[in-house]
């Protein structure tokens, strides 16, 4: 066999073997056709511990903008305010994605807030131990006029729990490995105070309170396993 022969079967077979390797590497099955797909309203509990649904509150609504948005990247979202006996309000909103793909990655509420015309004053991560587990988390404080809103959240990626955008694409590629395309759920709970600390307390003590509240067979995919 020639040497330019010898050279273009060498080139042929690296081919087959890179379009079989691809070809095993790609993600064919989807997380939520594993484990099902969960029915927000039934997973978060109207009424826990010290808290109730307030059926007072005004939702705020997105602009027709980023609700758009939204609804090309989550199959369900679920938007409540939960008063306690002491008249303090806790905002809960939860979207969740069937396919957590470089195409439908979720939108971080960082990016969402400055698009509604919030400036954001403070962004640092942290964790909470919630339930049985400790959950990464991050912790921002917005702000519009007089409007001062710290928020607290978290992504979970398949059963992983994210706080970045980095976070997200190592959790994606290793369920990849195994063949799976994740869901995803983001989790965002907000308050109205100007003290950042304050809100943020308040909200890690309703976290606690709901974590206990999930039902257990759903807590990985609300929770994340924990690290």
């Amino acid at each position: 066999m020639s040497p330019t022969r010898r050279r273009a079967v060498a080139v042929l077979l690296s081919a087959v073997t890179a379009s079989a390797v691809a070809h095993y590497m790609t993600p064919s099955k989807h997380m939520a056709d594993v484990l099902g797909k969960p029915d927000l309203e039934k997973i978060f509990p109207a009424a826990f511990a010290d808290w109730t649904v307030d059926p007072f509150a005004r939702i705020v609504q997105p602009s027709p903008e980023t609700q758009a948005l939204l609804n090309s990247i989550y199959n369900q979202t679920l938007t409540r305010t939960y008063i306690n006996s002491n008249g303090r309000r806790i905002m809960l909103s939860v979207a969740y994605g069937g396919d957590q793909s470089d195409a439908t990655r979720a939108h971080m509420p960082e990016v969402c807030y400055p698009a509604q015309g919030f400036q954001i004053l403070s962004n640092f991560t942290g964790q909470l131990v919630l339930s049985d587990r400790a959950v990464p988390t991050r912790y921002l404080m917005a702000k519009q006029g007089n409007r001062n809103e710290p928020i607290t959240y978290w992504m979970v990626v398949g059963d992983r729990a994210t706080v970045s955008r980095l976070d997200q694409k190592i959790a994606q590629f290793e369920l990849g490995l195994q063949g799976l395309i994740p869901d995803g759920m983001l989790v965002r709970v907000s308050s109205i105070d100007a003290d950042m600390k304050r809100g943020h307390d308040l909200q890690a003590a309703f976290l606690k309170d709901l974590a206990d509240a999930l039902p257990t067979e759903f807590r990985n995919r609300v929770l994340g396993r924990g690290i």
